[in-house]
């Protein structure tokens, strides 16, 4: 039987997957990030299958306790709290280890806290970098600017609910011309989003708020001499056409095409 990577809701449980389901009714074994959190699913869905724990701190550990299982046929299905194990979350090990074992692999697509946001912040692009969780550290953040610099494309990040009005106040200074969205709750009752220039969304988190947070930044700004403003130019010419102000017209086609705003909105008069 194969090793079952499934992925579980980011916030709604109504977003879990019918193949999921039936996976997790049909599974020997569903190893958890927290066990606790997953139970809660389940009840909700009525499956009552033997849960053991799976994360960073027994991943080695429980892999090689497991293997032998899988190898010898074990139904075995993988989750973690919240959308797909092995993207910034425990499933690594596992995965790797039963590859090599000649263990069949399969992954039960879902929920994604990054695509999510990508769609949500309004800067979805044909290239975007998903880097994780955010650096701890002041200088660590900086060197990530940095090297986004080089990046054309959108980007998409966690965040601590604790750390993200630094991050904002630091992506400002950077000075990097990316506007930002703050994605807070995907998918909950109180799910928000917050978009805009980082130092005037980052007056607005003084106080941290509550929740998952996921960030996503707008593409980088090209250099004007290097675009053909063209394509832009008629995108913002049809949001004029059909109503829309020429400001906002201007910042959805500069956060879609990555053309800089004053250069799009001088060029559109």
């Amino acid at each position: 039987m194969p090793l079952a990577v499934c992925a579980t809701p980011i916030g709604n449980l109504e977003d879990v997957t019918l193949r999921v389901l039936a996976e997790l009714r049909a599974a020997d074994i569903v190893l958890a990030e927290d066990t606790r959190h997953t139970c809660g699913l389940l009840a909700r869905y009525e499956i009552d299958v033997p849960l053991v724990s799976y994360h960073e701190h027994n991943e080695a550990a429980r892999t090689a306790e497991l293997l032998p299982r899988l190898v010898e046929g074990a139904r075995v299905a993988l989750v973690s709290d919240a959308g797909l194990p092995g993207v910034s979350d425990p499933g690594g090990w596992i995965v790797a280890a039963a590859i090599a074992a000649g263990v069949p692999v399969t992954v039960l697509p879902g929920p994604s806290a990054v695509q999510t946001a990508l769609v949500l912040s309004g800067f979805a692009s044909d290239r975007y970098a998903f880097v994780g969780f955010l650096p701890r550290r002041s200088a660590e953040l900086q060197h990530l600017w940095e090297e986004l610099r080089g990046w054309s494309g959108a980007v998409v990040a966690f965040d601590s609910p604790n750390r993200v009005g630094a991050t904002l106040r630091s992506l400002a200074a950077a000075g990097t011309g990316r506007r930002v969205a703050v994605c807070r709750e995907l998918t909950k009752r109180f799910e928000e989003v917050v978009r805009g220039d980082p130092a005037e969304v980052a007056a607005g988190f003084a106080e941290a708020p509550r929740g998952e947070i996921t960030l996503v930044l707008s593409p980088g700004p090209a250099e004007v001499a290097e675009l053909d403003l063209g394509p832009a130019l008629a995108a913002v010419a049809a949001l004029l056409a059909a109503g829309t102000p020429r400001r906002a017209a201007v910042d959805v086609v500069a956060g879609l095409t990555g053309v800089a705003r004053k250069a799009l909105y001088d060029a559109s008069l």
